[in-house]
Formats: C-alpha cells, sequence, structure tokens
C-alpha cells in the first residue's frame, strides 16, 4: 500500500483493480492516438490538496527601500522585486506555497498511476480552486495509460498534452519525462515617475516601470522553469500553459500611492529522446483529382495528345 495516498484513494485504485474496466478523461480520437504508438489507458487517476494560504510575505511596500523610505515623490525610482530574489515585499513564501501544494496534487496523481501499473499519464490538467470553508484546492487529472509489455519505470511520466500531441511526440522520437512549473511573482511600487508616464499630458509613451515589472516576472518564471526541466535530466520542454495576471493595490506604506503586481505561470512538459527519427525519403506523389470539370476535361484531353 502507498503511504502518500489518502485511503480514498487507495480504495479506489483498490476497486479499479477488482472491476477490471478503466476509465479515461480522453477524448476518442485522444484514445485513438495513443493506441497508435502503442499505449493503452488503464484508468483516470487524481491528485487533490487542499492548503491554507498564511503567510504569503508581500506586505510591505516594494518600493520602500528605493525610494528614500516608503515611496517618497522625488527620490530615485522605485525597483521590482520578483519572488525568487526574495527581499523586501517580495511574494517569495506564496510561490514556495503554490510549488508545494502543485506538486503535491502531481504527486498523488501519480501514486494512483503507479497503483494501476501505467508507464505515464497523459492529457493533464492543473487547476486552482476556492475551497468553500476557506483555503485553495490544488488539483491534477489525467489518465494513465500504460505501453503492454515495456518494463515498469522507476517513477511515471506526466505530461499535459492531448493524446495527438503525445502520439506526435512519441512518433518522433521522444518521450514525456514529467511536468514542469515555473512561477514568479512580482511587485512595483509605482513612484513618481510611473505617475508622470501614466498622465493624460504624457501622450503615447513607454511607461518604463511597468515594462520592466512585466520583464522580470516573465524572465523570472522562465528561468524557474528551465531549473525545473534541469531537475528532472531532460533536454527541453514543450509549454502547452503560460498564465499571467496583472492586479494593483493600495500602497501598504504610503498613503494615496498605488503597487502593481504581476503572477507568472509557466507550466509544460519536459522531454527527453528515446530514439533517432529519420524522416521518410522517396515517399509516393499523391495523386490528386480536381473537383472542377473543366480542369478534368482539359486533363483527359492532354493525356490523350500525349498518347499519340
Amino acid at each position: 500500500m502507498s503511504h502518500d495516498l489518502p485511503p480514498a484513494a487507495e480504495a479506489r485504485m483498490a476497486e479499479i483493480r477488482r472491476s477490471g474496466t478503466w476509465g479515461s478523461a480522453l477524448t476518442s480520437d485522444e484514445f485513438a492516438a495513443i493506441r497508435s504508438v502503442g499505449f493503452g489507458a488503464v484508468g483516470q487517476v487524481l491528485g487533490a490538496a487542499v492548503y491554507n494560504v498564511g503567510y504569503t510575505g508581500g506586505y510591505g511596500c516594494p518600493g520602500a527601500w528605493g525610494s528614500y523610505g516608503y515611496g517618497n515623490s522625488w527620490g530615485p525610482p522605485a525597483r521590482t522585486q520578483v519572488s525568487s530574489r526574495g527581499g523586501y515585499g517580495s511574494f517569495g513564501p506564496l510561490v514556495q506555497t503554490m510549488y508545494q501544494a502543485r506538486r503535491t496534487a502531481i504527486n498523488r496523481m501519480v501514486e494512483e498511476c503507479a497503483e494501476l501499473g501505467g508507464h505515464g499519464v497523459v492529457g493533464v490538467r492543473l487547476s486552482i480552486g476556492q475551497f468553500p470553508t476557506g483555503g485553495l484546492e490544488f488539483k491534477a487529472i489525467g489518465t494513465a495509460v500504460r505501453a503492454p509489455g515495456a518494463p515498469s519505470l522507476k517513477r511515471p511520466f506526466t505530461s499535459d498534452l492531448s493524446g495527438q500531441d503525445f502520439a506526435k511526440l512519441v512518433m518522433k522520437g521522444w518521450m514525456p519525462a514529467g511536468l514542469v512549473l515555473g512561477i514568479s511573482i512580482a511587485a512595483r511600487h509605482d513612484d513618481w515617475m510611473t505617475r508622470g508616464q501614466t498622465t493624460w499630458g504624457a501622450g503615447n509613451a513607454e511607461v518604463a516601470g511597468w515594462t520592466e515589472l512585466v520583464n522580470d516576472a516573465r524572465h523570472d518564471a522562465r528561468t524557474q522553469l528551465t531549473a525545473d526541466v534541469k531537475r528532472l535530466g531532460a533536454e527541453g520542454v514543450v509549454v502547452a500553459d503560460m498564465e499571467f495576471h496583472v492586479r494593483e493595490r493600495e500602497c501598504p506604506a504610503r498613503e494615496g500611492s498605488r503597487d502593481h503586481i504581476v503572477e507568472a505561470v509557466n507550466i509544460g512538459t519536459a522531454i527527453v529522446r528515446f530514439a533517432a527519427h529519420t524522416e521518410r525519403s522517396g515517399a509516393p506523389p499523391l495523386a490528386i483529382m480536381s473537383l472542377d470539370p473543366q480542369r478534368r476535361q482539359a486533363a483527359r484531353v492532354n493525356i490523350g495528345a500525349n498518347r499519340r
């Protein structure tokens, strides 16, 4: 018995094994696609975790130490605070919780896959929802698949690719290594320069502070994603989902001022090569018949002329 699965999940896995049947979250096209590359579905698998998000960080002003104390109107420009770098006003604790909660859900889904004898999970969907009594529910759901006759894996793979995309990957000589995440939250105080660039009289001009905020958040999320790929020992990543959210709040340190906060989340499938792929050469040309009757008549005339 696995020590990582809740008792309800253990009971559900046992029932699936006894019944001799399987369920899936695949469409008929996805099912046909994975069958075409030698895999079959063994059951729908789920991982869930409910987290109470307490201390998130980010309670201070992100520009407090760059603007002569809590956003002085004419001080030096504020600096963007990024979660991975820490610092005053950083949301590092919240990001660490988001990583931990998602990975807990993914690990429980993988445990269910292993309990069913699967080699991996395809079509994984990660979601976050409000729990009715407080907290957040992190959920991972997908379809466990198996290649009959293949040896068991030390850890089943996970992938958010559709069944069709998974089949294309396998046919090209690649396999999923696992889901990878890149999460970043960046915050910036709206300093005197930002406020000046967003007034009506500024005209059509770049808001340098907001550009820096967006670029820093996106860059940090991609850096974290790359680190996750290396952690799995994979060669690359296929990114299927890139979320980006912007919100503003009243500055907690200076009345009448605003802060902007950006959350960037990249989710993808890390991949590794298992076979060299060679393109077919010398493939026969396709015969195409036109639906235009005049063109068909012209073709018949040309064929008759060539026979003389």
